[in-house]
């Protein structure tokens, strides 16, 4: 009996494996946190190994433990980090280095001298980003120009560069498929969101070899299937989707409007735009937000990079507090205002800035400031940052004032409280918070006929807790213009 919809869950900070049920219920889960590698300052990466092996464990973990035969799994749904590049010998699936991950910005000086208001332009036009060190193409041409003979290799067809799904696919089915889904393929900066194909001219510009990348499909498609030596029994892999692509699919935001923002390691705020791809005047992202039967659907999306990533610091770093479920308790005896502002750059500042020299810095301490006042700056921190996303579609004319929010963050109700006072809307969260591996499990099951449409998919979202705004406009904005404030001190 097919059972169970597995998704492959890859993040920043760890790998899990969920087994949902066909009625999109989480059956069972394991996870494993894996090591982060900071060799130089602004640089970010992660063992190939760790990543790849971290699944491996995961999947056959939530198997072993539940005595689920891989016979009874209907489909497998990948998901994963963005923009985080590999490149590996397609003979051997030896990576030529680490990871680098989407946070990284040694890319900087190159993208500054690259950088002129045409080659801006055309990057933006043909894949609706920004020329940023947090892309793929900067980060290949990186691995390119540092790893000796490698860019020979790659012209003669030698490597294979990947997203983290790609190279996932690449070794679950033992180096038999190289592709990937377009949504990862637009997080690049080399692909053609219009067009929907791996653009010609940005290839000539980051000198980035066609031959090295894979064949792009749909979200909801047949990517092969995985090697029966891994466990037990060949599975389709049906659905990819990157990570934050895969929270708004999990989400049900189907229709035109609808947004969701994630709270996960980054924090991503995604309004679906339907079959429009809108250009922001106020430096958001344009993207691919999945691709059923050919037919891509466009999202404006604003990222951040420091969301859980600023808590951990706080309970890793600064060693504040034990665990990150401490903040709630600790937020909850603090006023609104209390006059510490946290501004996590610590890997410059995303979206509407884009400031990748930017640093962190805690602003506002006195002698009466303690762990309390900056932990509960480090909660606010996110939900400021989010202001500035949706203050930023709102000047795009598209202001989101229903947000559904999910990823390991929104199980603090303070969190939420709070979030939804300083943004003046109203924030849902799902009964089922792990909206990405979700989704992962949706696009899988859509192709595996498990699910017969988006509208089925959409009836199955409930929402498990409403929170709505109890301060008035005139602390929202004096709270925020602090925040703005800050920020203006640690801009570059």
């Amino acid at each position: 009996m097919l059972k169970y919809l597995l998704a492959i869950d890859q993040g920043t900070t760890s790998s899990r494996a969920i087994l949902f049920t066909k009625l999109g219920k989480i059956h069972a889960s394991a996870q494993e946190e894996f090591k982060q590698y900071f060799p130089q300052d602004g640089w970010v990466e992660h063992n190939p190994s760790d990543i790849w092996q971290t699944v491996l464990r995961t999947c056959r973990k939530v198997l072993a433990d539940n005595n689920v035969p891989a016979t009874e799994i209907i489909a497998i749904g990948i998901t994963n980090q963005r923009e985080t590049t590999l490149v590996w010998d397609r003979k051997t699936g030896e990576p030529l280095y680490n990871a680098i991950v989407w946070q990284d910005r040694r890319t900087s000086d190159y993208c500054r001298e690259i950088s002129s208001p045409q080659i801006e332009e055309l990057i933006n036009n043909k894949t609706g980003l920004l020329l940023d060190p947090y892309f793929s193409a900067t980060k290949i041409r990186w691995i390119l120009d540092n790893v000796d003979g490698a860019q020979e290799k790659a012209k003669n067809g030698e490597l294979a560069f990947g997203t983290v799904d790609s190279f996932l696919l690449w070794h679950l089915t033992s180096g038999k498929v190289h592709r990937t889904d377009a949504t990862n393929a637009s997080r690049t900066m080399i692909f053609n969101i219009h067009e929907q194909v791996w653009d010609q001219e940005l290839l000539e510009l980051f000198n980035i070899p066609a031959a090295m990348l894979p064949e792009v499909m749909d979200s909801s498609d047949d990517f092969g299937h995985v090697d029966s030596a891994l466990f037990g029994s060949e599975i389709a892999v049906l659905g990819m989707a990157g990570d934050q692509q895969a929270a708004l699919f999990g989400q049900a935001c189907f229709d035109e409007g609808m947004a969701k923002s994630t709270y996960g390691t980054g924090c991503f705020l995604m309004l679906n735009t339907g079959s429009r791809a809108l250009k922001s005047k106020n430096k958001l992202l344009t993207t691919v937000a999945y691709r059923l039967n050919g037919k891509p659907t466009y999202a404006i999306e604003g990222s951040i990079f420091m969301a859980g990533a600023t808590i951990q610091w706080i309970r890793d770093g600064l060693k504040l507090i034990g665990s990150a479920c401490e903040t709630e308790s600790i937020a909850e005896k603090m006023p609104l205002d209390h006059g510490v502002f946290l501004v996590p750059a610590f890997t410059g500042l995303g979206a509407p800035y884009w400031d990748p020299n930017a640093r962190g810095a805690i602003l506002g301490l006195t002698r009466d400031s303690g762990i309390n006042e900056i932990v509960t700056a480090g909660l606010q921190s996110v939900c400021y940052q989010t202001k500035d996303l949706q203050k930023a579609m709102e000047s795009d004319g598209l202001r989101p004032s229903l947000i559904r929010v999910d990823g390991g963050m929104v199980a603090n109700n303070w969190l939420l409280s709070f979030l939804a006072n300083i943004l003046g809307a109203t924030i849902d969260r799902p009964e089922i918070i792990e909206t990405t591996a979700l989704g992962a499990a949706y696009l899988a099951g859509l192709k595996a006929g498990v699910f017969s449409s988006t509208d089925e998919l959409a009836k199955m979202w409930h929402c498990e807790k409403r929170f709505t705004p109890t301060i008035d406009n005139e602390q929202r904005n004096d709270l925020y213009g602090k925040w703005l404030t800050a920020v203006q001190r640690v801009k570059s």
